[in-house]
């Protein structure tokens, strides 16, 4: 892997972490505020909501960016 993939790829990765912890934080937010959920459902599931966002968002933004850094 080249220099300039290596660093796309720990941007797409940086970019998809904050992304995936502001859906984290926005289902705590939510959870908190609307409905009677006990503390380990909100904050066990602001956890699974930042995972798979995280996930979820890895092989979209890594080609995008790539095709934005080259094009």
């Amino acid at each position: 892997m080249g220099g300039k993939e290596s660093n796309v790829v720990q941007r797409a990765g940086l970019i998809g972490m904050v992304i995936a912890l502001l859906a984290g934080l926005l289902f705590l937010a939510v959870t908190s505020l609307w409905g009677g959920y006990p503390a380990v459902a909100r904050y066990g599931g602001a956890v699974w909501v930042s995972l798979l966002t995280w996930i979820i968002t890895m092989p979209v933004l890594a080609p995008w960016l790539k095709r934005k850094q080259l094009g």
